[in-house]
C-alpha cells in the first residue's frame, strides 16, 4: 500500500476563490477522480485515495513521491473549487493545511516468532499468547493508488475480518534478534494480515502490550523471547491497566471475590466478572442514578489498600480524534453518562466516613489509596454529565 498526503479546509463567511499553482495537475472532470462525483462530496479533510507508492520503493522513493501527492492534492481541491459540479457549495472554502510529509501505510516489518497472516485474522486469532486485537477490514488497496481510476479498477478491495480478532505476543518479537521488539506497523504480518492491523488504534494496542511486556522483561532480567512462560501475568498485568484483551477475564482478590456485594438497585455482580466493558449485547456492568450506591461488606475488618473504578466513559459513541465524519466535535464533550460527581465511603465503628471525593470527573478508570482497616467500602454516584443513568464496569479491592 501507498502513502497519502491529506488536507484541511475551514469555511468561511464569505466566498474564497483558488487559484492552483502553475505545477498542480489539472481535473477536469469527476471521473477523473476515484469514485466520480461521490468520492469527494466531503472535503473537510482530504482523501485517503490521494495515495501513491504501491509501485514503487515506499522508503527510497518517497520524495519524488511526495512532489507528486502535492500535485494531486491541489489539483483535487481545484478541481473542487473550480471544475466540479459542486462547486458552488464549497464557494466559501479555503484550504486552511496541507499535508507535506506523506502518511505511510506499509513499509518494512520485521519478522517474528510468529508471522500473522489472513488465515489467522478470517479464524479470529485465538491464541494462547494473545496480547492485543484487531477488528478492520483486511483493507487491500491497490497497488496503483490514485492512478487505479486510469485503469478502472478500484482503489480498494475489503476483505471481511471477525471484529474483534486477537494478536498473539509472537509478533512482537524478532525471531533472530535476541533483545529486538516492534509494535505497529512494522510488526510481523502479512501484507494482507497488516493491511488490518496497519489501523491506528491497533498500532496503539500493540504499542502498550509491547511496552508492558518490555518492563516486564527488564524487571524479570529476561529477553522477549523468554517471556512465554509469563504471558499469563502479561496478559493480566495489561488488563489491570484497562486494556481489552478478547475471551480473556481479568482475575481479582480473593477479598474481591469473596466479600459480600451489595448494591442499592439491581444485580451488582457484573462489576466483579472480569470483563470491564460492554460486549456484544452484554453490558457488562451495575446501573446507577444519581444517590445509588455499590459495596463490599467484609465479615470482619479487613486493611484495604486501594479501591479500583472502572467507569462509563461512551465507549459505544463513534468519536474520531479527526475531522472524519460529523461526530468528531463530541470528543470534546463529556459523555453524558459519565459519573461527573461522586464519593468513596469506609464503614468506620458502624458509620460510613468519606474516603475520597471527585467533583468534576474526567477518567474512566482511577485507583485510590486507602491503606486503611475497614468493615466495608462502597462506590456513591452523586451526579453525571447530563443522563439519568450511569454504569460502573468494575469495583475491585486490594
Amino acid at each position: 500500500m501507498g502513502m497519502t498526503c491529506l488536507f484541511q479546509t475551514r469555511k468561511c463567511d464569505t466566498p474564497r476563490p483558488f487559484e492552483p499553482p502553475a505545477w498542480a495537475c489539472h481535473f477536469n472532470s469527476c471521473d477523473e477522480l476515484p469514485y466520480g462525483i461521490d468520492g469527494h462530496r466531503w472535503w473537510q479533510m482530504g482523501y485517503w485515495w490521494v495515495e501513491l507508492g504501491g509501485e514503487h520503493h515506499s522508503i527510497h522513493d518517497t520524495e519524488v513521491l511526495r512532489h507528486e501527492l502535492l500535485r494531486i492534492a491541489y489539483g483535487v481541491w481545484d478541481h473542487i473549487k473550480n471544475h466540479c459540479p459542486m462547486k458552488k457549495e464549497a464557494e466559501n472554502w479555503t484550504l486552511e493545511w496541507i499535508q507535506f510529509l506523506p502518511g505511510k501505510r506499509e513499509s518494512r516489518r520485521y519478522i517474528g516468532a510468529h508471522v500473522l497472516t489472513q488465515n489467522d485474522i478470517e479464524s479470529e486469532g485465538r491464541f494462547d499468547d494473545i496480547v492485543a486485537y484487531g477488528g478492520w477490514s483486511m483493507d487491500d488497496h491497490n497497488p496503483a493508488g490514485f492512478n487505479s481510476v486510469r485503469i478502472k479498477a478500484p482503489s480498494t478491495i475489503f476483505h471481511p475480518a471477525p471484529s474483534p480478532y486477537g494478536i498473539p505476543f509472537r509478533c512482537l518479537y524478532s525471531r533472530n534478534i535476541s533483545n529486538l521488539m516492534f509494535a505497529g506497523r512494522d510488526a510481523s504480518c502479512t501484507h494482507a494480515a497488516m493491511s488490518s492491523t496497519r489501523i491506528m488504534g491497533t498500532c496503539c494496542n500493540m504499542g502498550q502490550a509491547a511496552g508492558a511486556a518490555a518492563a516486564m522483561a527488564v524487571e524479570k532480567g529476561i529477553l522477549p523471547r523468554d517471556m512465554p512462560p509469563h504471558i499469563d501475568a502479561l496478559q493480566q498485568t495489561l488488563l489491570r491497566d484497562d486494556v481489552y484483551i478478547p475471551w480473556l477475564r481479568q482475575r481479582f482478590s480473593p477479598l474481591t471475590n469473596q466479600s459480600r456485594l451489595v448494591a442499592s438497585r439491581g444485580n451488582p455482580e457484573p462489576v466483579r466478572d472480569g470483563i470491564n466493558r460492554p460486549v456484544g449485547n452484554d453490558l457488562h456492568s451495575w446501573e446507577c442514578t444519581a444517590g445509588d450506591h455499590l459495596a463490599y461488606m467484609f465479615p470482619r475488618e479487613n486493611i484495604i489498600n486501594s479501591a479500583v473504578l472502572i467507569l462509563e466513559s461512551g465507549l459505544d459513541r463513534n468519536i474520531a480524534m479527526s475531522y472524519h465524519g460529523a461526530y468528531n466535535c463530541q470528543a470534546a464533550i463529556m459523555p453524558d453518562g459519565m459519573p461527573k460527581a461522586f464519593r468513596i465511603e469506609g464503614l468506620i465503628n458502624g458509620q460510613w466516613l468519606e474516603l475520597a471525593r471527585v467533583d468534576r470527573n474526567r477518567r474512566r478508570m482511577m485507583n485510590f489509596r486507602i491503606d486503611r482497616k475497614l468493615a466495608g467500602i462502597r462506590f456513591v454516584l452523586e451526579a453525571t454529565y447530563g443522563n439519568a443513568a450511569s454504569r460502573v464496569f468494575a469495583f475491585y479491592i486490594e
